[in-house]
Order: C-alpha cells, then sequence, then structure tokens
C-alpha cells in the first residue's frame, strides 16, 4: 500500500516548523518519517523536528541541506525517500520544504518520478504568515526586492515565490492571525481565496493544528492543482464567456505557443471552471486585459517600474514589440515583476510549422495579420479601480502609428531566449537580468 506524503511549503518565518512539530506531537501513536530541506549548510529545522519524532531506527529525520528540492536536490529527492521507503517501516511521509522551495515541482516528483509507485501524495499545504501577506499584499508594502531563488544561478522576486506558493496548493494554513486584528485577517483570507479559489483556508495561531486537519486529507489533484491558480481561472472563464477588455475583432478565445527548445506546439490545459466572484467586500476584485496589439518595450517598463498601488498580481503572456519571435510571461506580485521566456509564438515559425501546429489546435484562435500573438493578462487588485489600470495598460500599446514605424529602433529591456528572465522592481525603478 503506497505510504501517504504531505508537502509543507511556505516562506520563511510562516510556521511551518512549528506547525509540523505541533502536527508530530500530537499523531505520536504513529509512525511518521519527516524529511527537511534546507538551503542553508546547517539545517536547524531538522535538530527542531526531530526532538518530536520517536521511530525506532531514530534515523526517521532526514535532513536535504546546500540547495532546494524542488530543483538543485530534486534528484536527491527522489532517491532520498524511495531509500527512506526501502529501509525503515513508517505509515506517513511528511515533507517540509525550504522557504525557497516551489511547490509544483516538488509534488511533480511524487506524482512522476520515480516515488510515484510506492507514495499517493496526499496534499499540498502552504503556511502563510498572516501579518507579513497582509502588510505585502493588502497594505502593499515592500519586501526585499529579490531573495535566492529555487534556482542555483540567480535570483527571482520573492513576492512572486509567495505567490506561487499560494497559487499551486491544496489547503492555505494561515499563520500568526495573533499577529493581526479580525478585520486585517478577514482581507487576507478573502485575497487568498481569491488568489487560490479551490483550497480551503484554515486560520491558526502558533500552529495550533490537529493532525487531521493537515494531514489524510486526500485533496490532492495534480490537474486540478496546476489550474488552481485564480489567474488562470480569470484568464480561462473570461475567454469562455466574452467578459473581458478585447476591443472589437480582437477577441481570440485561445492561445497556443511552441517551445523553442524543441519545437512542440502546445496550448493551454483544458479546464471547466466555474467563474469565481472574488468577496468585493473586502475590496478585493479582478479583471482580465486582452490585445491583440503588442506592448511599446519602454511604455510597459515604465508602468512595470511603477504599478498602480493595489495591485497585488498581474500575470498572463504578453506580447513585446521587438520581441516576435518570445511568448513572455509577465508576472507581477506587488511591487515586483519577472519577465520570462516560456515560449515561442506559432505565428513566428515557418508556413509548413506553423499548418502542422494549428491542424492539431483546430480551435486556436488566429488572426489574419498577427497569427496567435497577444496580449492576455489577468489583474487582481484590493482597493483599486481596475479599469483604471486597464486604461493605463492600454497607454502602453503601440500606436496605429508605431505600429508602422521598425521596432527594433525601441529601447527594449525584454529578454530574448527561452528561459531569460528580468526582474523589475519598483523600489529603485531598476532591473535585473539573467
Amino acid at each position: 500500500m503506497a505510504v501517504p506524503v504531505t508537502i509543507l511549503c511556505g516562506a520563511l518565518g510562516a510556521g511551518k516548523t512549528t506547525l509540523l512539530s505541533t502536527l508530530l506531537e500530537r499523531a505520536s501513536d504513529r509512525e511518521i518519517a519527516v524529511v527537511v530541506n534546507d538551503v542553508g549548510s546547517v539545517n536547524v529545522d531538522a535538530d527542531l523536528v526531530e526532538a518530536h519524532t520517536d521511530l525506532e531506527t531514530g534515523e526517521e529525520v532526514l535532513a536535504l541541506e546546500n540547495g532546494c528540492i524542488c530543483c538543485s536536490l530534486g534528484g536527491e529527492l527522489s532517491r532520498s525517500v524511495v531509500r527512506l521507503w526501502k529501509r525503515y517501516d513508517f505509515e506517513y511521509l511528511i515533507v517540509e520544504a525550504s522557504g525557497v522551495g516551489e511547490p509544483e515541482p516538488i509534488a511533480h516528483q511524487f506524482v512522476r518520478g520515480p516515488p510515484g509507485g510506492i507514495y499517493d501524495l496526499d496534499a499540498i499545504v502552504t503556511v502563510v504568515n498572516a501579518r507579513q501577506f497582509h502588510d505585502t499584499f493588502v497594505d502593499g508594502d515592500d519586501l526585499e526586492p529579490t531573495q535566492q531563488g529555487p534556482d542555483e544561478d540567480g535570483t527571482r522576486p520573492f513576492a512572486d515565490l509567495l505567490l506561487e506558493q499560494v497559487e499551486f496548493c491544496d489547503l492555505l494554513v494561515l499563520n500568526k492571525c495573533d499577529l493581526v486584528d479580525g478585520a486585517e485577517r478577514d482581507a487576507v483570507v478573502a485575497l487568498l481565496e481569491t488568489l487560490q479559489p479551490n483550497a480551503p483556508v484554515v486560520t491558526t495561531e502558533y500552529g495550533d493544528l490537529e493532525p487531521d486537519a493537515v494531514l489524510e486529507t486526500g485533496l490532492f489533484d495534480f490537474s486540478a492543482a496546476r489550474a488552481a491558480a485564480g489567474w488562470k481561472q480569470a484568464i480561462e472563464s473570461t475567454a469562455a464567456d466574452g467578459h473581458e477588455h478585447t476591443k472589437s475583432g480582437d477577441e481570440h478565445e485561445g492561445h497556443a505557443h511552441g517551445h523553442e527548445q524543441d519545437d512542440h506546439g502546445h496550448d493551454h490545459d483544458d479546464h471547466d471552471h466555474d467563474h469565481t466572484h472574488p468577496p468585493e467586500r473586502y475590496g478585493i476584485t479582478v479583471e482580465t486585459f486582452h490585445r491583440v496589439r503588442p506592448f511599446h518595450p519602454e511604455r510597459f517598463l515604465a508602468f512595470l517600474e511603477n504599478p498602480p498601488a493595489g495591485l497585488v498580481r498581474a500575470k498572463g503572456l504578453t506580447w513585446i514589440a521587438g520581441r516576435e519571435r518570445a511568448a513572455i510571461t509577465t508576472s507581477l506580485a506587488g511591487t515586483e515583476t519577472s519577465l520570462e521566456v516560456t515560449g515561442r509564438w506559432i505565428a513566428s515559425f515557418s508556413e509548413r510549422q506553423q499548418e502542422t501546429y494549428r491542424a492539431g489546435q483546430p480551435d486556436l484562435a488566429w488572426d489574419d495579420q498577427w497569427g496567435d500573438r497577444e496580449n492576455r493578462l489577468a489583474l487582481i487588485g484590493h482597493d483599486i479601480d481596475l479599469e483604471a489600470v486597464v486604461e493605463r495598460l492600454e497607454e502602453c500599446l503601440l500606436t496605429d502609428a508605431e505600429l508602422e514605424t521598425d521596432w527594433s529602433t525601441f529601447e527594449n529591456p525584454a529578454p530574448t531566449a527561452m528561459n531569460e528572465r528580468r526582474i523589475v522592481s519598483s523600489r529603485d525603478d531598476g532591473e535585473t537580468n539573467r
């Protein structure tokens, strides 16, 4: 019988280790193995957790250090949990990811990697620091502009990582609620429910939860988790019902682009979602921006360097003039934005390749002039007029006159190569490239 697994994610200081210690102490009648990941050379969390476990082997806490299990230590995680299963007898596994761990790659190892045959992923649980989340995304205070991310060769916006941990999970634990008042807590819960409409939210203080609130929930569904983020649901639902900001004649009800690395086209996963209405009584609103016209690189960068106050999230595929091959994912989280080349527009391939891709995707919307190129962004805000944000984004598009000019003459900070990322921060009006 497969061993159930719970993965604990969350930023440094969210309270993952405190929650884990509480779960182990209150489930002392069960044999639970633990994997603790820390990007530092000394794994303090593992030492703290070990005091609350009592498997007969005495080696029940496995510490993976000097890397993140979602990337550089991914292979080591797979090998380690397989060895753990072979050597020791236990009935449950809990994995505590590092503060910079991305949940999706970790989940992928248990679903499609070597551990998939012996483990059953029960749930991804993201622990959120109520005070930090409120100050960062409700009040709009600044975090450190970048922190070491899960990839080895650079940094990434920390706020973006925080939101990714929320967006890809099955259960949200809002911890440290003693640090916020009732109104602040309710505002955070409402925002979390908008960012991740499918995940239940449990509120607590000091990680004070019973094991049955977190373990053996049966909540995990890989396909559903990949499509659950609020920004994805907003884009898909508005594209389906036509309720989006799309100029007459410009509406595309689908999108696809090919990867440069393997020249395989792909489209968005086909998911059916009920339209989610955010809790507007807390000032949270959702909108979708869609135009089949490129952004002017200089004006779009200026927008990202000075985003409107209250714009919590903006994410989707963007087409930036001068980057006709590159499908660029724009991911704004608070005051920071990541621009990353994540694919290639099908319209940039040869006519023969375009025909092949389009034959395999008969429902792909296609503009006679621009093909599948488009700008489609989901916008999530708090106490903000998103109609005004849409107007600002419209001002970033090329004018009719600019469409007729040489786009290569624009000063263009956008990335060009596959997986190249540029980070823009409004704190210092600067950007970094990697």
